[in-house]
């Protein structure tokens, strides 16, 4: 999709379709009241016959304007004027692109940057309706022999006056570069486990670094992280044939002397549990399981597009989880890179055991803050549903500026408590700890055993179990979160 800016006035438009915003009172947005004018009182008439009511996400698609160089008008309800959420923006930027995408429309005006919305200005509003509607359009295809259908609509001008150009080319640049970076992440996740190994995803991220000039790349293989005494990350890719990798970005976009962000995901590519095997039904989806890596790359790649004057470090410790003769069993003790001492009870809680010696090494970026990011534990998907992502972390300040950056974002968080009690059910009598702590709170439990790699930096750690992907059905498939929250908090730490 080719996303612009459009300051022509509306009165010189010539367009396939504009898209208007209406209130449930019925009054117009500026936009729509000028195309009311310029069509003798058109969209006016529509209303008075009750064809729209201006309820949030209702739609009406005027397919015919005669003597006008404007095609069609497409009219969208963003409900009451006066009230009118973040959340009820983008459900109606939703709605719209929906009915865009249905049609045999090419090309449209985007004329909704004059809605108002409650604590939202020009620039996020322009990348709002970027990254929503890139969102729908997105189609996955890559291993399928039939190409299906796309949709006709190929370009979206969003109009502005002149005197706001320059906020919205910036909401345009942001826009596109974190709607390009959902895609890589929606792409990578969505590809099947025999495709996307290990080793594909640390080619995708040189083929990042080479296309960014403040970004470099190294490659850890396994004879490297042996070397480095990470045995509880080697010993969850023993059970497998694909060769495990720690993948390290390093973006730097600050100062020198400025610590980085670090930002670690978690990068299986597929978990089918170990010898504690996982159920057949729905194991699939466990090619989901390095959708925390794949949001680092996404991430990565939108912070240079945007060119953020920070430093941003990304880690991913990749590998696969599956049984073997030499994999993990349960009642295993083994060692970390911190040189604590691991009894595995279960081998299907893998995913703290390669975050473990990631958290670990990245210490040795001296960093200003690390961020974690898993799909670690069905308990989150119980306690939170699809809705927000878990968050737990040691620093309050962290987390506080996540879940400010996950309001803007519309990319919901809800934290959880790390408390102190919490930790007793991780005591094993043969190693330091447990790799699980039982039923009860599988959650917070885990961000309990990822803590103890974290002393001596800010971190929080994010489980987004129940947010990266949507299963079953015709909408299963990877949704690219939390690439446009990480995006915020990076261009929020950026602007600070």
């Amino acid at each position: 999709m080719d996303y612009s800016i459009e300051s022509l006035p509306l009165d010189k438009l010539e367009t396939d379709c504009i898209v208007l915003g209406i209130y449930e009172n019925q009054s117009l947005s500026p936009s729509a009241a000028l195309i009311d004018l310029l069509t003798q009182g058109l969209i006016t008439q529509l209303i008075e016959r009750g064809d729209i009511l201006g309820k949030n996400a209702e739609t009406l698609l005027i397919n015919y304007i005669p003597d006008n160089t404007i095609k069609r008008i497409l009219l969208v309800g963003f409900g009451n004027q006066k009230e009118t959420t973040a959340k009820q923006y983008r459900k109606a930027l939703t709605a719209a692109i929906t009915i865009l995408k249905a049609s045999k429309i090419n090309s449209a005006d985007c004329a909704l940057i004059d809605i108002d919305v409650q604590k939202s200005d020009i620039q996020w509003k322009t990348r709002q309706i970027i990254e929503v509607f890139n969102d729908a359009i997105y189609q996955f295809q890559t291993t399928k022999s039939e190409k299906g259908t796309k949709p006709c609509i190929n370009s979206i001008k969003i109009n502005t006056a002149k005197e706001f150009k320059e906020q919205a080319e910036l909401g345009l640049r942001h826009g596109i570069a974190i709607a390009q970076g959902v895609d890589l992440t929606k792409l990578l996740s969505d590809l099947p486990g025999n495709i996307c190994t290990p080793t594909y995803l640390a080619e995708q991220a040189t083929n990042i670094a080479s296309k960014a000039d403040k970004m470099t790349v190294e490659i850890l293989e396994e004879s490297d992280m042996e070397a480095l005494g990470m045995g509880s990350f080697l010993s969850v890719s023993r059970g497998s044939r694909q060769a495990a990798k720690l993948i390290i970005l390093n973006y730097q976009g600050g100062k020198k002397a400025d610590k980085p962000i670090v930002l670690v995901g978690k990068g299986l590519t597929f978990d089918a549990g170990g010898i504690s095997l996982k159920p057949g039904i729905g194991m699939d989806e466990m090619k989901y399981d390095m959708c925390g890596g794949a949001t680092v790359l996404g991430t990565l790649q939108a912070a240079a597009k945007m060119n953020l004057d920070i430093n941003i470090v990304g880690i991913i410790p990749s590998s696969e989880n599956m049984p073997d003769g030499d994999a993990n069993k349960p009642g295993d003790v083994v060692t970390s890179m911190s040189g604590l001492t691991i009894e595995i009870l279960n081998t299907d809680a893998e995913g703290r055991l390669i975050l473990c010696d990631a958290l670990t090494y990245a210490k040795k970026f001296d960093p200003e803050v690390v961020i974690d990011l898993a799909t670690l534990t069905g308990a989150c998907l119980v306690a939170l549903g699809r809705v927000p992502s878990g968050i737990l972390g040691n620093d309050d300040a962290l987390c506080d500026d996540l879940i400010t950056a996950s309001k803007t974002a519309c990319d919901s968080l809800w934290r959880l408590p790390l408390w102190e009690e919490y930790y007793e059910q991780l005591k094993s009598n043969f190693a330091d700890l447990a790799n699980i702590g039982g039923r009860d709170a599988g959650t917070i439990t885990a961000a309990c055993f990822l803590s103890r790699f974290t002393e001596g930096y800010r971190w929080a750690h994010l489980d987004i179990a129940g947010t990266a992907w949507r299963s079953g059905g015709i909408n299963k498939g990877a949704t690219g979160r939390p690439v446009p929250l990480l995006s915020q908090y990076l261009i929020d730490r950026a602007n600070g």
